[in-house]
C-alpha cells in the first residue's frame, strides 16, 4: 500500500512495474526484459532479484493481502476507547487508499490468482480470510443487529464495490482523489447502513 514516504528499492521498483504491466496486458503477455526495461535494467538482472515471473506474481498476491492484514490489525490496535463507528471509518479509509493507489493489484489479483501455485493461492486466501473476519467483527459491533453470515455478505459486497476502482477510468479521468475516496467512503457505509436495516 502506498503509505511509504521513503525511496523504494530496486525490488519495489520492478514489483510495481511488474503489477502495472501484468494488469494492462497480462502476465503470459509480459515478458522479464520488458519489466527489466521499464525499471532501467536488463531482463537477466531482474534474476538477481526474483526467480522468475511466477515468484513476482506471487510476491505481489501474497504481499497485498499480507499488508491489508496488517494494515487493519494496526488500525484496530490503534483504535483503543475510539467509538466502534471511528474504527469501521478507518479500515474503510485504510481499504480505499488500497483501492486507489494499488489499482493494478486489484485487476492482476482478479486475472491471475489462478497462476499462483497452490501453496501460494492457499496462503493468499487465508490472509483474506483473516482480513474479513476483522471486518466483520467490527461491522457486527456498529451493526449488532447484523448476524454474522449477514455481516460477512455485507463485508464481501463493500470489498466489491471498493475494488471497483480498476472500473472508473484512468487517473486523470476522475473528479479527484479526495474527491473519490469521499465518495466511495460514503457509498461503503451507505452499503452497510442498508444491510442493518
Amino acid at each position: 500500500m502506498a503509505t511509504r514516504t521513503d525511496a523504494p528499492t530496486r525490488r519495489e521498483q520492478i514489483l510495481k512495474e511488474a503489477a502495472r504491466l501484468f494488469a494492462e496486458r497480462g502476465f503470459h503477455g509480459v515478458g522479464v526484459d520488458e519489466i527489466g526495461a521499464a525499471v532501467g535494467i536488463s531482463g537477466p538482472g531482474l534474476y538477481r532479484h526474483f526467480a522468475g515471473k511466477d515468484a513476482m506474481l506471487a510476491e505481489l498476491l501474497v504481499g497485498i493481502s499480507g499488508q491489508l492484514l496488517t494494515g487493519a490489525k494496526r488500525r484496530l490496535a490503534e483504535a483503543d476507547g475510539v467509538p466502534p463507528e471511528a474504527v469501521l471509518d478507518s479500515l474503510i479509509e485504510g481499504h480505499i487508499d488500497f483501492a486507489l493507489d494499488d489499482r493494478p493489484l486489484i485487476t492482476l489479483h482478479d486475472r491471475e490468482l489462478d497462476r499462483l501455485r497452490d501453496s501460494d493461492r492457499k496462503l493468499v486466501r487465508q490472509l483474506q480470510r483473516q482480513y474479513v473476519e476483522l471486518w466483520v467483527e467490527v461491522v457486527r459491533t456498529v451493526y449488532p443487529e447484523l448476524s454474522e453470515p449477514t455481516a460477512r455478505s455485507a463485508v464481501h459486497s463493500v470489498f466489491g464495490l471498493l475494488n471497483s476502482t480498476p472500473h472508473l477510468g484512468r487517473p486523470g479521468s476522475l473528479p479527484g482523489r479526495g474527491v473519490t475516496a469521499e465518495l466511495l467512503h460514503r457509498m461503503a457505509r451507505g452499503a452497510f447502513g442498508a444491510a442493518g436495516g
